[in-house]
């Protein structure tokens, strides 16, 4: 199908179905669990690829999430008119908490005797939540002072789908993805690169789910731009979340870029 681009206004308009999004929730999270229920006592001890976390911890971090979303969203929103953190904001933000998240993960790590046992309970508990908690217009507390309670949910999805992936290549299980789950990571990282280097110079091609234009310079009015980058859904989100480099995804011909301000390199991460 098509793919829309998308301008500075259309990027802050972006939208998220909440029966969509919860529903791509409850999925991926139900992907994880079938996966970790395939571990064997080695691949849980691998090295998960993260700094310092072995599979385990990892999936001690995923179930995190899940209760994370489930405590949020049964909190008291707060007033209406409260100043609140977005998505972009988000994504570009993460790595200034990333050692207060590693510190709260291997603490988690350490006083739960069975990920899996711990992941399915909050799974039962999330399912039984109700869906019309995850609303544009209910206002939750977080640690970026506050969030729409629908746009914490997509942050979940990718944290869900960026460690689903983290939990595949350490293991070699495979780990399904939602569809829906993968388009909204897909969007919400493209849009933050969007914000973090705005421009019209450059037109970033996530098919079939995104593309966007960025980077400062010559704007292009019509026809094909001059500087286009294209790549594969998963292989953008994990440059997005630093899984792969720019020039690593280059000369795994992942990633085509043609044109003079194609080098998107010091723009990646996205988040950290």
């Amino acid at each position: 199908m098509p793919t829309a681009r998308r301008s500075a206004a259309a990027r802050r308009a972006r939208s998220y179905d909440p029966g969509r999004t919860w529903a791509a929730l409850l999925a991926q999270v139900g992907h994880v669990q079938a996966a970790v229920r395939e571990l064997t006592p080695e691949q849980w001890a691998a090295d998960s690829g993260l700094p310092g976390w072995d599979v385990r911890t990892l999936v001690v971090h995923i179930v995190r999430q899940v209760t994370a979303v489930r405590e949020l969203l049964a909190q008291d929103p707060l007033p209406p008119g409260t100043a609140v953190t977005g998505l972009d904001t988000w994504a570009r933000s993460t790595a200034g908490i990333a050692d207060l998240l590693d510190e709260d993960t291997r603490e988690s790590a350490a006083a739960t005797p069975d990920p899996q046992a711990a992941l399915a309970a909050e799974a039962g508990l999330l399912a039984g939540q109700e869906q019309n908690a995850v609303r544009a217009d209910l206002v939750v507390p977080h640690v970026f002072t506050a969030m729409r309670a629908l746009d914490f949910t997509v942050t979940r999805l990718v944290e869900l789908v960026v460690h689903s992936d983290d939990l595949a290549r350490a293991t070699g299980v495979d780990v399904a993805f939602d569809r829906q789950a993968v388009a909204a990571v897909v969007r919400v990282l493209a849009d933050a690169l969007a914000a973090a280097a705005p421009g019209n110079s450059v037109e970033v091609r996530i098919p079939p789910y995104a593309a966007v234009q960025c980077v400062e310079g010559p704007r292009h009015t019509r026809g094909t731009p001059p500087n286009v980058v294209e790549t594969d859904p998963l292989t953008w989100i994990r440059l997005a979340a630093g899984r792969l480099s720019w020039r690593e995804a280059l000369d795994a011909a992942k990633v085509a870029a043609s044109g003079e301000r194609a080098d998107l390199g010091s723009y990646l991460p996205v988040m950290g």
